[in-house]
């Protein structure tokens, strides 16, 4: 590796010819694919060329330091090819959805809110003054007949015939 670092080839073809075989056993085991276990193969031993100067002997074996770089490599690759399925995935998943038009929706809320007006302006004084407090000031059927000061069963029937007379004038089917 020595040799190699200082730009010697033939150092670098016994170096080759050492590590290429476990090198792609290993990538293989980790990929899984022919293809790109011979390419992340080549990647490591080009970089093993260019960066055998980085080689310490002091910590370790030639072949541990080549085999953690392609070993590295190969996570990387996985990494990479699971990144991308996920993106393909997700930008399937754009694809199959409608687009959202903001201006058609607040035209239709728009509309929405002005029938349930109209229909609210059909109900009973009673009818209305029940409804109004029950669902469009949130207040519970018991707050709403404590505000009207009438008895809890009053409130109950007002709003229900206030709901079923709303209900035929917006056209709900049940």
């Amino acid at each position: 590796m020595i040799r190699t670092a200082q730009g010697d080839h033939d150092a670098f073809a016994q170096v080759y010819d050492l590590v290429s075989a476990p090198v792609m056993g290993m990538v293989r085991q980790v990929l899984r694919n022919p293809a790109q276990s011979e390419e992340v193969t080549q990647d490591v031993l080009v970089e093993v060329w260019r960066t055998a100067a980085r080689f310490e002997p002091e910590r370790g074996s030639a072949k541990n330091w080549i085999m953690t770089l392609a070993h590295r490599r190969a996570v990387d690759r996985v990494r990479a090819v699971q990144a991308s399925v996920d993106r393909e995935y997700k930008a399937a998943l754009l694809d199959r959805t409608t687009p959202f038009d903001e201006v058609t929706e607040h035209v239709e809320t728009r509309l929405e809110w002005q029938q349930v007006r109209r229909c609210v302006r059909t109900l009973t004084e009673i009818q209305r003054e029940a409804v109004t407090l029950a669902y469009y000031k949130g207040l519970t059927y018991k707050q709403v007949a404590e505000s009207l000061s009438l008895p809890l069963g009053t409130v109950k029937t007002r709003l229900r015939d206030g709901l079923i007379r709303l209900r035929d004038c917006l056209g709900v089917t049940a």
